[in-house]
């Protein structure tokens, strides 16, 4: 018996050694990941957008800074738990937690009253970001019933672009069957481009799928 524990007691060190090592590895595997958008960014649009605009420092080079997903739920007047699962499933969408909106102010017409939560937003940047566009552009947009392009005048004059979704099942997170209601969500892409065609150019070189 003393032998035994004699054997166990000369293990748990060694595991308690090799614990902080195996985690270290997995957190330097995480840090290392690079998005395949990123990666399309620097290797290829970059070197697109400087040679269509003749920028001369690679910092004038328009990139995307933040992309901010919004969705309101009108059913959220006659039930507020509505709004509780919209934003889990925005959670899903989005991989990360976001907040719930609330009215400013009340409307009596709409039966909206004062601080009433009435939606859910998340502001996506960098590595969330680049993620969340890859599965917009390859999964989600392709899977919209009669889709027929983005609206390339759908820009805001400061080089931001605006695009709606009606169903927000059209993402591969969102199970058809668990969902309790179709819910709609805007997506606001904001550039640091100056102009709209400069973000025009930068959203294509992304294969942002514009009509003609």
């Amino acid at each position: 018996m003393a032998e035994e524990k004699k054997a166990k007691g000369a293990k748990a060190p060694k595991a308690a050694k090799e614990a902080p090592a195996v985690a270290a590895v997995a957190q330097a595997s995480i840090a290392g990941y690079t998005p395949r958008m990123r990666k399309h960014y620097e290797e290829v649009v970059r070197g697109q957008l400087i040679e269509q605009f003749g920028y001369k420092n690679a910092f004038e080079v328009p990139t995307i800074e933040k992309i901010v997903l919004n969705m309101g739920v009108g059913e959220a007047v006659n039930d507020t738990k509505k709004v509780t699962s919209a934003a889990g499933d925005l959670s899903l969408i989005a991989g990360q937690k976001p907040v719930i909106t609330r009215a400013r102010k009340a409307i009596s017409t709409f039966k909206v009253r004062e601080n009433m939560p009435i939606g859910a937003k998340v502001t996506l940047r960098k590595t969330r970001m680049y993620e969340f566009l890859d599965r917009l552009i390859t999964i989600a947009l392709p899977r919209v019933r009669d889709f027929r392009g983005l609206n390339p005048k759908s820009f805001d004059g400061r080089g931001n672009f605006a695009l709606g979704i009606k169903e927000h099942i059209v993402f591969p997170e969102i199970d058809y069957d668990k969902a309790e209601s179709i819910l709609g969500m805007d997506v606001i892409v904001c550039t640091t481009a100056k102009t709209d065609d400069e973000a025009r150019a930068l959203l294509r070189a992304f294969n942002f799928p514009f009509r003609q």
